[in-house]
């Protein structure tokens, strides 16, 4: 047996964290890292914000990272975005109901090797994403990818597919300042500052684009580099924003390709002394909201028919109604995952071109679900447009396929159409992420499916992050009291 070959031997194959189909897909990884003399392989996982973390292993350890894993501190899945550890990792207590997470011991990253790939910008190296195991060798259940693995198992079950189509805004500036003086260090260390590559308010100007062309070919180059499906890139209202539009695909595939999309605009963006965030709305003079705007449609297994496309004469099919149902209903409590960030709700606002209520309309951008299902079109969906960039994709998947079949199998109907939505007597999206937060804790929807220890772990990760925002004294505060009272 070879060194090689040992990976079907190894402990991820022999307890089942790689079958047979991915052992045979790491030994083409491996054969490939070998051929095409790549150096290093940066092995990551995606942490409960969206963030990618790992280690980078030389090209002769991977076939040791296939037959083995590599081990990484269970911490840093109990951190918020500052970096602070949120939970009481020196005791009991650290658990995560009766999971192994106190100790700040390790945990497992089991490689997929499907989501290799060699880095355009950086040749000699290359990316691998994991899931995430306890050393006993069982999945950590609240990990991102498990989390929308159980969601699609509940959809494959009844015999669906889901296709989702990504429409994502992001900011895109000249880099004046990285502000990377000791000073500047901390937790969270200063951002960067910032000025303009182009004006802005000029929706889709040809000008614009023409002006900013030369940093999104680099963009553009390196997502078409890793495989991504990019249909169009577009110049978008705000000073430096842009979107980037991808064609269809299946939930997992375009939740690891919206991380890959997010950490190649910011690392190529730095290389080429620019910043790219997808930070909902940045605090920059004249500055704009940045949105993302998920399709989505449901397809029959094997037939491929798509079960939001109506017959002629029919205004929504069963399904459709049922699954625009379940989103409107379970909006309030899904908002912490598909806003997980105090300023992501300072884009809902009205007549921003973004939702502020909870409600659908017919191809209107206004509403939070857009309807777009017309008889013999088989490329019928909806767009809900309440997500904010910087959420977690496998988190904001997971929370569609679940929200929509709860009002499937309810067997719930959507309510009329609005036409006015910023006029509409409908509920209102939170105001806050602590509105967020106990809409989660108080909703049944993801302890019902995803269970208590789901729901207790995200609430804990951010009522820590909004507990910092409010010990924070703000710049209005100051302002408004300093120099009166």
């Amino acid at each position: 047996m070879t060194k090689d070959d040992a990976v079907s031997q190894g402990r991820l194959a022999r307890d089942g964290l790689l079958d047979a189909d991915a052992v045979a897909m790491a030994q083409q990884v491996i054969d490939r890292v070998r051929a095409d003399r790549i150096e290093t392989v940066r092995v990551l996982f995606v942490d409960p914000h969206g963030i990618l973390r790992g280690k980078t292993v030389t090209a002769d350890a991977l076939p040791s990272v296939f037959r083995s894993g590599l081990g990484a501190p269970a911490t840093l899945l109990l951190k918020d975005l500052s970096g602070r550890t949120v939970f009481p990792v020196w005791s009991a207590e650290a658990a995560v109901g009766a999971n192994p997470m106190a100790g700040a011991g390790d945990m497992l990253m089991v490689p997929a090797p499907e989501t290799f790939r060699v880095l355009p910008w950086a040749p000699h190296s290359a990316w691998v994403f994991c899931d995430l195991a306890f050393t006993n060798g069982t999945l950590v259940p609240f990990a991102p990818r498990q989390i929308l693995r159980r969601a699609l198992d509940r959809l494959s079950s009844r015999g669906w597919e889901m296709h989702v189509g990504l429409e994502v805004e992001f900011h895109l500036f000249d880099l004046a300042d990285p502000r990377l003086a000791h000073g500047d260090g901390g937790m969270p260390s200063a951002p960067p500052e910032t000025r303009l590559l182009a004006p802005g308010y000029q929706f889709l100007s040809e000008t614009v684009y023409d002006r900013l062309e030369p940093a999104l070919d680099t963009l553009r180059r390196s997502a078409q580099g890793l495989g991504l499906p990019l249909r169009s890139v577009e110049v978008e209202m705000g000073p430096g924003q842009v979107e980037f539009v991808f064609e269809p695909a299946a939930p997992m595939d375009h939740a690891d390709n919206m991380i890959m999309l997010r950490a190649m605009a910011k690392e190529v963006a730095a290389r080429h002394g620019m910043h790219a965030s997808f930070m909902c709305r940045p605090r920059i003079e004249n500055g704009a909201s940045v949105g993302w705007h998920l399709h989505q449609s449901l397809v029959e297994t094997g037939s491929g028919r798509n079960l939001f496309m109506p017959e002629e004469g029919e205004d929504l099919t069963t399904v459709a109604s049922g699954w625009i149902a379940g989103l409107l209903a379970h909006a309030e409590e899904s908002c912490l995952l598909t806003t997980p960030t105090v300023n992501g709700y300072k884009r809902y606002q009205p007549f921003q071109l973004a939702p502020d209520r909870i409600q659908w309309g017919r191809d209107n951008r206004g509403a939070m679900v857009r309807g777009l299902m017309t008889p013999g079109d088989k490329a019928s969906r909806i767009e809900n447009r309440v997500a904010e960039p910087a959420a977690n994709p496998y988190f904001v998947f997971a929370a569609q396929i679940l929200s929509g079949l709860s009002g499937v199998e309810s067997r719930a109907k959507a309510p009329p159409p609005v036409v006015t939505p910023y006029d509409a007597d409908a509920p209102g999206l939170p105001k806050s992420l602590i509105a967020a937060i106990e809409a989660f804790e108080h909703g049944t929807l993801y302890a019902d499916t995803l269970g208590d220890d789901f729901r207790g772990y995200i609430a804990t990760l951010k009522r820590a992050e909004w507990n910092r925002y409010l010990m924070t004294v703000s710049e209005w505060e100051h302002r408004e009291y300093f120099g009166v009272l």
